[in-house]
């Protein structure tokens, strides 16, 4: 049974601006429907996703031992880091914004690094190792991505809820600082990963 030729010996590359198939043909540097520049591969694409993902775990260290907000009600001052939070909440009754907070701030966040790790070892590997799931996973770790800011926007909005009811005043503190750059370092690390380097191991075990 014959093999279907590929994208590259079709001479055909995918827009990253727009998803057009452009033909390298008649367009070899710019999308013909967009005018994006146009690239067969990401550049440098491992050494920036590490960069991007090493950069986080710095981050995450400090946004999980920084206060991320200050409580002050009736007179009383704390604060309070994303995990004394979701105890807080927990304890407090509204167990569906802990369970919000510990999903998007813990739980988001540790799934996406498990997975940036393995996908980054197996490639520099180059394993042939379940491919097509690997490639799954990678639009996995991009769907979840974006659900990282719920914590952020939970925070606003608990803030937002005690001051128009008068109960007291809540201002952020550093360790909501440190917990938006990790979301911002792991989505830059998410979009510098090129799922194509998947299949390249096993693109050249299977020609030889």
């Amino acid at each position: 049974m014959s093999v279907p030729p590929t994208a590259a010996e079709l001479k055909l590359c995918l827009c990253h601006g727009c998803g057009h198939a452009c033909d390298l043909t008649r367009h070899p540097h710019r999308c013909e429907r967009c005018a994006a520049p146009l690239h067969a591969r990401k550049t440098q694409a491992v050494t920036r996703t590490w960069a991007y993902l090493l950069t986080a775990l710095v981050f995450y260290i400090p946004a999980n031992l920084l206060p991320v907000m200050h409580t002050e009600m009736l007179g009383q001052g704390t604060d309070s880091t994303i995990g004394g939070g979701v105890l807080e909440f927990w304890e407090s009754g509204a167990w569906d914004i802990a369970l919000i907070i510990f999903i998007a701030s813990i739980g988001v966040p540790a799934i996406k690094f498990i997975a940036l790790l393995m996908l980054l070892v197996t490639v520099q590997r180059r394993s042939d190792w379940a491919c097509r799931q690997r490639t799954k996973l990678y639009r996995f770790v991009e769907l979840i991505g974006y659900w990282s800011m719920l914590d952020v926007l939970v925070v606003a909005l608990v803030a937002a809820l005690v001051q128009m009811r008068e109960l007291g005043t809540i201002e952020p503190r550093a360790g909501i600082l440190f917990f938006g750059l990790v979301v911002v370092f792991t989505m830059l690390s998410a979009m510098s990963f090129d799922p194509r380097l998947i299949w390249d191991s096993a693109s050249h075990k299977e020609d030889a």
